[in-house]
């Protein structure tokens, strides 16, 4: 091997013993942009069905039990219980609208693949969209496997909503103490 081969073999195998390092160190990331200040600030909410897919059947076949109102019903009972807000029956009563809902994606097969849950949060007032989340049901042949994917999903979106608001809740905790 010539001397210059050598050479550029050692400088490979160094640059490569370096590469690991390099590849840790992320290039500047802009800090988090804010939450609104009205997710943060709202006490009360009034939850939106904006309705989605059936999911009755899809080619014979029950989708989900539960029903087209399963997302809906689901999610307020998950928001009721968290207490972080109040549900309230009106939006003219409420700091925020939290619109959920539902699209189901057929890919032809004899049942769907693949479906998504979307929550947007609304200012009431504006009318304007301050957040929103979207979480993919993954798909299942057995029916009971699709509902625990649904739940799974569900969880997902409660748990985002939940780590949005966490700077709040534990500026409200340290308050308290």
């Amino acid at each position: 091997m010539k001397t210059n081969q050598w050479l550029a073999l050692c400088i490979l195998v160094v640059s490569l013993g370096f590469a690991p390092t390099l590849a840790a160190q992320s290039p500047n990331t802009p800090p988090p942009a804010p939450v609104p200040p009205q997710i943060m600030a709202a006490q009360k909410v009034f939850i939106s069905n904006a309705g989605g897919e059936s999911f009755e059947s899809v080619i014979n076949q029950t989708v989900f039990h539960g029903g087209p109102d399963r997302p809906y019903n689901q999610f307020y009972a998950a928001m009721k219980s968290w207490g972080r807000y109040e549900v309230v029956p009106a939006p003219a009563d409420a700091d925020l609208v939290l619109e959920i809902s539902w699209a189901l994606e057929d890919t032809g097969l004899k049942l769907p693949v693949l479906g998504q849950i979307r929550v947007v949060i609304v200012d009431p007032k504006t009318r304007i969209t301050l957040w929103s989340f979207t979480e993919y049901v993954r798909g299942a042949l057995l029916l009971g496997n699709r509902d625990k994917n649904f739940d799974q999903a569900m969880n997902t979106v409660v748990e985002r909503m939940k780590k949005l608001v966490a700077p709040a809740a534990a500026t409200t905790e340290g308050e308290r103490k």
